[in-house]
């Protein structure tokens, strides 16, 4: 291309000088010269027009700009205008690029800090920011240990040992437990990991203390039996201790069977599909059930009542006649001789709610919002006297959730409680 151009050049110029040449022979050697002057001339000029023209768009390139030449000067021209669209396209896909890695990065559900080698923030996300309490518009450039001053954070970020990750928690947020680890890439820099580990950190709670409660509420009736049995087989006891101690033996076993039975029923509500939606239940034959499973416990010490003024409910039968037996016999357990326990089918609105409520002994305010946790007492004596597992409120709170109701519980002590299942509008059956 280079040739070409110099070939063109040379090729006007010598033609010129041809001309100039038979000029000069034919009229006068000063009009030749004259000639060849004035073409140079006008032939610099052109040039000097296109060099202005090119020195004009070079300040504010942009393929769109008309730029356009003759000879020479329109390949030159030509081979800019490809340059730069080829440019603004190189750079429209790396802008493209850019956006959509940084679209992936806010859509990570982790929180995620560049450093570089100074440990000074080059972009988070959005995630990041709500996490540690920073904002990118003001603090990119700062130092993160000058955001973040958890001593146990500066410590980790100043050891520089990021094999394994940093549990902490933010002044800001002390219920929210945080995972930190900083990953070295692309050279000198440092990738900062966060993510929100609360909920992994309550449920490993959850899990030693139900392993804890399963283990303490299973060995009080193993060590009442294993007692019993070695005394039997030691001891000369007359027929009446004997039968006094196997009843005994019986009633621990009895209690643990419950207990393995609420376990395994937990266990099914928690790993088995969703109820069906458009299996009807008959509400009425449900709760005449659950009345009469609520006297043959109570054994004529209570009087129970139900009414029923909604219809039937979209569900699993087994599942809300357990849950709905759980709250009936509560309120026997836990409601002294000749108190009086209502059962209500009824609707409010566009929801239907079943509710059992007692006269009995009433619990405190502050156990409230914990009682469906597996094997929480409010009274622990007094759990174990009515022979509760601590599990069945939790079996109802499951059951209930998986049929879109919540429980509603209100009481004090003393003055007893009302328990509520209440449903939303869509399991109402036609």
């Amino acid at each position: 291309m280079v040739n070409s151009m110099l070939f063109q050049v040379v090729a006007k110029t010598a033609v010129g000088a041809a001309i100039a040449l038979a000029l000069g022979m034919l009229v006068s050697p000063v009009f030749g010269w004259g000639f060849f002057s004035v073409f140079l001339l006008v032939q610099m000029a052109s040039h000097l027009g296109y060099f202005l023209r090119l020195e004009a768009w070079s300040r504010n390139p942009s393929p769109d700009r008309d730029l356009d030449g003759d000879g020479i000067w329109h390949e030159i021209f030509s081979r800019l205008i490809r340059h730069e669209r080829q440019l603004h396209a190189d750079i429209a896909r790396r802008d493209q690029d850019l956006k959509q890695v940084a679209a992936a990065g806010q859509a990570i559900v982790d929180g995620i800090v560049t450093l570089d080698s100074g440990n000074r923030i080059g972009w988070c996300n959005r995630t990041a920011e709500r996490l540690l309490g920073i904002d990118l518009k003001v603090d990119r450039g700062l130092p993160i240990a000058n955001l973040v001053r958890q001593p146990e954070f500066v410590s980790y970020l100043a050891a520089g040992d990021y094999s394994r990750p940093l549990r902490m928690s933010i002044e800001r947020q002390e219920d929210r437990v945080l995972s930190v680890h900083v990953l070295p890439y692309a050279g000198n820099e440092r990738l900062l990991q966060v993510r929100d580990v609360t909920d992994i950190e309550r449920l490993d709670h959850m899990r030693r203390d139900f392993v804890a409660n399963v283990s303490h509420e299973l060995r009080t009736p193993l060590t009442v039996l294993s007692g019993f049995v070695e005394t039997l087989r030691e001891l000369d006891l007359e027929p009446d201790e004997q039968a006094r101690y196997l009843g005994m033996m019986f009633d621990q076993s009895v209690r643990m069977q419950q207990i393995v039975q609420d376990l395994l029923t937990l266990s099914t509500l928690e790993s088995s599909p969703p109820p069906p939606e458009r299996d009807r239940i008959n509400m009425s034959a449900l709760l005449a059930n659950v009345k009469r499973d609520a006297e043959v416990l109570s054994g004529g010490r209570h009087h129970i009542s139900l009414q029923i003024e909604a219809g039937d409910i979209y569900g699993s039968e087994s599942e809300l006649h357990s849950a709905f037996g759980n709250l009936a016999t509560n309120a026997v357990r836990y409601t002294p001789d000749g108190g009086q326990i209502s059962l209500y089918w009824k609707t409010e609105g566009e929801q239907s709610i079943y509710s059992v409520t007692d006269n009995g002994v009433g619990i405190d305010p502050k156990h409230i919002p914990r009682l469906t946790e597996r094997f929480y007492r409010a009274d622990l004596g007094r759990s174990r006297e009515t022979g509760g597992t601590g599990l069945g409120l939790a079996i109802v709170k499951h059951a209930l959730s998986r049929h879109q109701a919540v429980l509603d519980i209100t009481s004090n002590r003393g003055e007893g409680s009302c328990f509520k299942a209440v449903f939303p509008a869509a399991r109402r059956a036609a």
